[in-house]
């Protein structure tokens, strides 16, 4: 269980927290657009972590990667390239449970490939399929670059190969026609020492936060705006159903099934309703005279009735210029309740 205090939240300090990985590494020190410190202590602790379902272009990703490889290992590094499958064979997310970093204690993952030189591991190659070529004008993204830094780091490597294709709509559609060449295939080389001079801090940085959240379970401060999705599942308490609500939520989820199906015969006639009902109360509206409380048309089966009622508002704008709307204003709770159907989620 968590809770919320200030803007943080706190939950026992996780037993088995998943590691910091490249993706979670430049999240981490705050240099990921895409996702942001808490919402990275929030999947390493496991107090929340969005379901993965596939896409176009992961699923693009996993096809055309090896394709990467091939082209790489022939035109670029001649041979001496293998893969994850070449080094743990052909299961090998199973086999290593996506980390190939099992004795290190807080950083961990996958690297996509390695070069290989007099027989040792000379270079990490990191691979990457996008459209937003704009992002690599200068070279991989520092995001990208830190991934296949982490992992060099780990592995006493100090040359990194980004390697960054950039695909068209109609490669999401048909990933398995693509063939990586020049045109489509960019490779950025540097060095850690070079580029990153102060990686060691990185590390340090790193591990202090993890010390500072993820053993105590108190989370980085979250932000309302970039953490919004995520918050409003953290904010939403799922509980169980005893057996008479189960037997009530049964009954109700059966009986909307029937009324939904009779309502998607008669919708069309429900909004032309709406359009009747309006042209009606807009004609009798034009009828009332000084005085008039109702206008009443009278049809063969219904009273089609349009009334006056006259209520006393708060004039908002004028107390908010006073100073005043502030001071009398109170906050008022109210609960409603919604159906929301249930996506299934198939396992990636």
């Amino acid at each position: 269980m968590y809770k919320f205090i200030n803007n943080t939240v706190v939950t026992d300090p996780p037993k088995r927290p998943k590691k910091i990985t490249g993706t979670r590494f430049a999240s981490i020190l705050d240099l990921n657009r895409w996702n942001t410190p808490f919402k990275t202590w929030c999947a390493i602790t496991r107090t929340y972590e969005e379901p993965f379902v596939d896409s176009k272009y992961t699923i693009a990703g996993k096809i055309i990667e090896p394709k990467i490889i091939n082209y790489l290992n022939k035109v670029y590094f001649f041979g001496d390239l293998k893969s994850p499958t070449d080094i743990y064979g052909k299961d090998y997310f199973n086999k290593t449970y996506g980390d190939f970093f099992k004795d290190v204690e807080i950083f961990g993952g996958m690297w996509d490939a390695l070069y290989y030189e007099d027989g040792k591991a000379a270079a990490v190659i990191e691979i990457k399929t996008t459209k937003r070529a704009e992002d690599w004008s200068n070279g991989a993204p520092n995001y990208y670059a830190l991934q296949a830094a982490l992992y060099a780091y780990l592995l006493g490597i100090d040359d990194v190969v980004m390697v960054a294709s950039f695909l068209e709509e109609k490669d999401y559609e048909h990933p398995e026609k693509f063939v990586p060449s020049s045109d489509n295939t960019i490779i950025d080389e540097f060095k850690i020492s070079e580029r990153f001079p102060q990686f060691q801090a990185h590390i340090d940085r790193a591990t202090d936060w993890w010390n500072a959240h993820v053993v105590t379970g108190i989370s980085p401060a979250f932000d309302e705006k970039k953490d919004e999705e995520i918050l409003k599942e953290l904010r939403k308490n799922t509980i169980e159903a005893d057996s008479d609500i189960a037997a009530l939520i049964a009954e109700g989820e059966a009986l909307k099934n029937e009324i939904d199906a009779v309502t998607g015969t008669i919708s069309e006639k429900e909004k032309r309703l709406k359009v009747v009902t309006n042209l009606i109360k807009q004609h009798c509206l034009s009828q009332f005279r000084d005085g008039d409380k109702k206008v009443v048309i009278a049809g063969t089966k219904y009273e089609w009735i349009v009334s006056r009622n006259e209520t006393t508002e708060i004039d908002k704008d004028a107390l908010k210029k006073e100073g005043l709307l502030d001071k009398y204003s109170k906050q008022k709770t109210s609960y409603r309740i919604t159906l929301n159907e249930i996506k299934e989620v198939k396992p990636a």
